[in-house]
């Protein structure tokens, strides 16, 4: 493969469910509709008929610090879903107590739905640089959590994100590798107030990031050819 290295893959993360914490993968595989098994799974407010039905944690913070992950990680296609609560409890995706408790702080009739081609809010992918974010914490004052960005991939580059908006990204050496086109910048909301181990909202890292930085922080990438990315694969700008 050509084309220059502006990094390499530092973590990986899947979100079964969207809002809900993530896991973290040595590897995953790059699809058209993205990483395979990404925010596959959703609960959505069963009376919203609007374009967003979804409960996230803006509605319910406490949905970030249940721990979702597939039981068979190799194949998230089939595999069912386990949810570590809060409590430490562990319970299938479709238990009726899960519904019911989240029912009970939502204050509203929830649903669950699978959504093979992901439930994303905008784009499939997105992508952080570790020099984005220290250019955060530094205009924040403070170190943040990258896991409050709910980042795909995290790449340790010099570059901030903004650098390879509009580039064609390559994961490792070999000439087939798995590559991305980058798209624009990613428009943030009142989840990134989350904390990821406590759920405590602070406004203050939103009011950072609307206005030391535009609201943008990662940005967003489709898949360009297919394939297995994993940490610690080089990233380089396809010609």
């Amino acid at each position: 493969m050509q084309g220059r290295v502006v990094g390499r893959v530092a973590e990986l993360w899947r979100f079964p469910v969207k809002s809900m914490a993530g896991e973290r993968r040595a590897a995953l595989e790059l699809r058209w509709t993205g990483l395979l098994g990404d925010r596959q799974y959703a609960f959505h407010r069963a009376a919203n008929p609007s374009r967003f039905p979804w409960l996230t944690g803006r509605e319910v913070p406490a949905l970030v610090l249940h721990r979702a992950a597939f039981r068979d990680p190799e194949d998230p296609r089939n595999a069912t879903v386990e949810v570590e609560t809060p409590a430490g409890e562990r319970l299938p995706l479709n238990a009726p107590a899960l519904h019911a408790a989240l029912e009970a702080v939502a204050g509203e009739k929830v649903a669950l739905i699978q959504i093979g081609r992901g439930a994303f809010d905008a784009m499939p992918v997105s992508i952080g640089t570790t020099a984005g974010l220290a250019q955060i914490e530094a205009a924040h004052g403070s170190a943040l959590d990258p896991r409050r960005f709910r980042l795909n991939i995290l790449i340790e580059s010099d570059l901030p994100e903004s650098a390879l908006a509009g580039l064609r990204l390559g994961f490792g050496a070999a000439p087939d590798a798995p590559a991305l086109l980058v798209a624009e910048g990613i428009q943030r909301c009142a989840m990134i107030t989350l904390d990821p181990e406590t759920a405590a909202r602070d406004a203050s890292v939103l009011r950072t990031v609307a206005q030391r930085f535009d609201n943008e922080l990662g940005v967003y990438a489709a898949a360009a050819r297919l394939g297995v990315i994993r940490e610690g694969d080089e990233v380089r700008v396809i010609d």
